[in-house]
């Protein structure tokens, strides 16, 4: 489906053009490059001055953690979500502050204290209610690879930060950097894809709008099918709530089709343990309710 372009000239309010030129020349003094997150949240500078600070402030700014560890972490967190765009802007990071190069190879050549944060980061992942207080002692344990509070607040705080930016990057469509595997990588097919390239029609013109009206003709079609089926087998109303609760119940359960694919990306494939970890629907009827950790 190719769906015409967000106007956004009437986007910003009085002065935001103003203002998102300079949010955008900032980025690129910053950085070095204005990257696609900060391209797309440009639609909304208000919100793109907080995210960019908040940034700005758990990257680069002083605190317990090193910087090429808090690239790594980023990483991490981000191939839990199969998200391969933070995941290669990262690694390019990592290295850019002088990360080991050799840490890319995979989670088992990085140091273990960065390893044993693996459990608690596929649990605030994908099933936070699971975290209880031993978690968080285990790592503040006395050893050689002990984390300070400190250290372990910051990491928490990027682990969690980029597993919600994992979910705005698939929500928004971002594609890869062109530097990033050469723009190909682990995702899914875009609209605009090299084998079928939009034409100008496609974006803005008839084009798009024949598309959504092929889509709701078939919509319309497969619903009517799926109504004379049910009318043929008598089921009831009541019945169908249940299939529907049953369907929803069980997809739930499925974890995500890419999981055990053998031609999940190496880069991503390699920073994970335990890839069949997944969502588990947290409170299911005629179930106890599962323990959580409340901390203040």
């Amino acid at each position: 489906l190719h769906f015409p372009p967000l106007p956004i000239l009437q986007i910003p309010q009085e002065g935001g053009e103003s203002s998102l030129r300079q949010l955008l020349i900032e980025a690129f003094v910053s950085a070095g490059r204005v990257d696609h997150i900060t391209m797309v949240m440009g639609l909304h500078p208000k919100y793109l001055s907080s995210f960019w600070k908040t940034q700005y402030l758990l990257l680069r700014m002083d605190g317990p953690l090193p910087y090429h560890k808090r690239h790594y972490i980023a990483i991490m967190a981000a191939a839990r979500h199969r998200c391969s765009y933070l995941v290669g802007l990262h690694m390019g990071e990592f290295l850019q502050v002088g990360g080991n190069p050799v840490w890319l190879q995979g989670l088992h050549c990085a140091p273990p204290k960065l390893r044993n944060l693996n459990e608690i980061n596929k649990l605030l992942a994908h099933r936070p209610w699971l975290v209880t207080k031993e978690h968080i002692e285990a790592l503040l344990k006395p050893g050689e690879d002990s984390w300070s509070l400190a250290e372990l607040v910051q990491a928490l705080v990027l682990l969690t930060h980029y597993h919600s930016l994992a979910s705005f990057v698939f929500g928004c469509g971002i594609k890869p950097e062109e530097d990033q595997d050469g723009g190909s990588g682990c995702w899914p097919p875009s609209p605009h894809s090299d084998s079928s390239p939009a034409s100008d029609d496609s974006m803005g013109g008839s084009g798009g709008k024949d598309a959504l009206q092929e889509v709701e003709v078939l919509m319309e079609r497969m619903k009517l099918l799926q109504e004379n089926q049910l009318e043929e087998e008598g089921v009831t109303q009541e019945e169908m709530a249940t299939r529907f609760e049953l369907e929803k119940t069980e997809s739930l359960l499925v974890p995500p089709s890419d999981i055990s694919d053998p031609s999940l990306q190496s880069s991503i494939r390699c920073f994970l343990e335990d890839p069949e970890f997944g969502y588990k629907d947290f409170t299911r009827r005629g179930e106890q309710a599962p323990p959580t950790f409340r901390a203040q």
